[in-house]
């Protein structure tokens, strides 16, 4: 039996998008996922919403945190936890642990924004602004067996965590 291909999906932030609602797409085009932002939320929260608008995951900043962190929680309950790590030299590292569950290791470049997801050494998912020409586009293909909205939910918190890290630098 052949293993089953991982599933590539598209990210892309609307520019001056109110609440930076966006959907996230398969390879097929499809949204299939939509990320809706709390604008009027003093924390950086953000609901991952199916495509018939049923919330899956709340994913909300840590406003007490030493290190930069977000957590995910599903139906109210906390799921995982993403933290970045503070001193890495020439990479980011990023941590997405599970509430009861495994740990994933995100590491990667955050200037060309290419992450790879590692579960004990091996990798499960890959983020990539490489795979569109698309200014505030990237990629995530996520191997089947892992929980596709929560990969996605982590890219975001990536993401999010990235882009504050760049304003604060300027």
């Amino acid at each position: 039996m052949a293993a089953q291909p991982w599933t590539r999906y598209k990210l892309q932030r609307k520019l001056f998008a109110i609440g930076e609602d966006f959907w996230i797409e398969n390879e097929a085009g499809e949204a299939v996922f939509k990320v809706d932002g709390k604008a009027l939320s003093l924390r950086h929260k953000f609901l991952i919403e199916d495509q018939g608008g049923a919330e899956l995951l709340t994913v909300e900043s840590r406003l007490v945190a030493l290190q930069p962190t977000m957590t995910i929680e599903r139906q109210g309950r906390l799921y995982a936890t993403v933290t970045k790590a503070l001193f890495t030299l020439f990479h980011q590292h990023f941590t997405i642990q599970v509430d009861g569950g495994p740990t994933y290791e995100a590491q990667g470049d955050i200037t060309n924004h290419e992450y790879e997801v590692l579960d004990n050494g091996a990798q499960v998912a890959q983020i990539s602004r490489q795979w569109f020409s698309i200014r505030d586009a990237y990629g995530v293909a996520v191997a089947p067996e892992l929980d596709q909205a929560l990969i996605l939910a982590a890219a975001v918190c990536i993401d999010e965590i990235s882009e504050r890290q760049r304003e604060h630098n300027r």
